[in-house]
Order: C-alpha cells, then sequence, then structure tokens
C-alpha cells in the first residue's frame, strides 16, 4: 500500500474501473473484530479485538487505555520505504535510498538487501511502537522487490529481508504481519503471525492467504468501497474460510462498515 500523509493510497488503480461503483458507509459499527485506521481523527471508541492505527495519530495514554480494555494494537510501520515526513529521515544514507514511489514524491524506495544498514534503523522504528505500548507491527511496502525500486532487487531479497524483520520483531517481544504479497505466503506463514490484505475478495486472491487461517493465525482483510465490490460476497466468503472482513474508505479514516 501507498502511504500518502496520514491518508493511503494503493498501487495498481489505474487498473480499477473508474466508473466502477462508490458504496457508501454507514458509519454506525460499534462492534467488530477488528478496525484499520491511518486517517485522523481516530474513533477508539469502538468495540474491537484488534486495532491497526498511525503511530503518528495516537499517544501512548491513549495506547495504553486501548490495552486496558484488551485491545491488540498494530503500528503502522513503511519497511519498503522511506517517507520525508518521518523524523527519522536524516538517519538512512543515500546508499539505501533508491527511486521515487511513483507519483508521490515524499516517499522513496529502500535497497532491501542492505540489512547491516536497515535492520538497526528498523529496530529503532519497531522500538519507538514498543515503547508507546503497541503489541505488533504493520509492516508496510513489502512488495519492493516487486517494483522499479532503482536496485536489481529480487523475490529472494524481499523473502530475506522480511524473515529478517520477523526475527527482529520477535526478539522484541512483537508480532508482526505480513502486508498483501500473497505470492510470498508459503515462504512467511511460517515466520509471520496473522495476514492484512487489501481488496483480496474482489482481485481474487483471497485463497492465496488462507495458510494462515489453517494456522491458527489472523487474516485481516479489508475491501474498499471504490471497487464495487459485493459485500455481501464478501461477507459470505469470510464467514466460510475464517477471514475477518471490513468495508473501509481508500482513505483508511474512521468510517467502517461489518458484516451483517
Amino acid at each position: 500500500m501507498k502511504r500518502v500523509g496520514l491518508g493511503l493510497m494503493v498501487l495498481g488503480m489505474a487498473g480499477c474501473d473508474a466508473a466502477a461503483v462508490v458504496q457508501p458507509i454507514e458509519d454506525v459499527a460499534t462492534q467488530s473484530y477488528w478496525d484499520w485506521q491511518l486517517g485522523e481523527p481516530l474513533n477508539l471508541s469502538r468495540d474491537v479485538q484488534v486495532l491497526d492505527v498511525e503511530p503518528d495519530a495516537i499517544s501512548p495514554a491513549q495506547v495504553a487505555q486501548m490495552n486496558a480494555r484488551g485491545v491488540q494494537m498494530i503500528c503502522y510501520v513503511s519497511v519498503g520505504t522511506i517517507e520525508n515526513y518521518r523524523d527519522d529521515v536524516g538517519d538512512f544514507p543515500a546508499s539505501v535510498v533508491g527511486r521515487t514511489y511513483g507519483d508521490w514524491p515524499d516517499e522513496k524506495f529502500l535497497d532491501v538487501r542492505q540489512l547491516d544498514v536497515l535492520l538497526p534503523l528498523m529496530q529503532a522504528r519497531f522500538q519507538r511502537c514498543k515503547d508507546m505500548g503497541f503489541d505488533a507491527i504493520e509492516p508496510d511496502n513489502m512488495d519492493v522487490y516487486d517494483n522499479e525500486s532503482g536496485f536489481a532487487l529480487t523475490r529472494a531479497d524481499g523473502v530475506r529481508y522480511i524473515r529478517a524483520l520477523a526475527e527482529l520483531a520477535h526478539g522484541m517481544g512483537l508480532r508482526i504481519g505480513q502486508k498483501n504479497v500473497p505470492e510470498l505466503t508459503g515462504d512467511l506463514v511460517a515466520s509471520l503471525d496473522f495476514v492484512i490484505t487489501e481488496d483480496c475478495f474482489n482481485d481474487g486472491w483471497c485463497d492465496a492467504v488462507l495458510p494462515y487461517a489453517r494456522a491458527g493465525k489472523d487474516v485481516l482483510a479489508a475491501e474498499y468501497t471504490d471497487t464495487g465490490v459485493d459485500w455481501g460476497a464478501a461477507c459470505t466468503y469470510g464467514a466460510a474460510n475464517d477471514v475477518h472482513m471490513i468495508l473501509k474508505n481508500r482513505d483508511l479514516s474512521a468510517a467502517l462498515q461489518t458484516c451483517p
């Protein structure tokens, strides 16, 4: 997924039908297995078991309040790009910084082969999440190897980096998930703790991440309103396959629709 400030855009939108129906979200959901909020303002009153949020949008005191309610808190971290609005941007040497991410001038790809440079930087990011009270990491932009990054990256480079991040997070007492990259499920399901998907039902690849469900690990699936997804069918699929479906706006604001 592509970050833009505290909002989000997703690669591949050029392939979407511009005339696709945009489903309205009736933000009346008060209870859901999980929610995903990266755009401010956050709604922290919802009854959820898992909440994935942008760490810059929440305070440690608020995280502590959620922990006290038994909510598992997931911390958003981009592991495949550097964002020029982050406080640690100056810590990344030029040697690991590649091309600009598509049309987003505030973000550039990272050379994930350079583990000796990147792992300490990611450890610092993970430590910040841990210090704030988060339980887990959402590692975004895992698919850097499949983009025009400016580096000759391979799938094997991506797998090696993600496994190293998993070892790092686990050593810090944090859980860490897979973000999209369904083609890597077989390589990663034994190392990671859950999976987060975007539009897997609408795009027809949810089955590729079901090994997580079969292993007793959460499949946290978000569908977006602007695709015209058949939400009823998505809910039926989720119920049959132990996939936790939610419907969100593309900017991942607090608005949420859940299955009946």
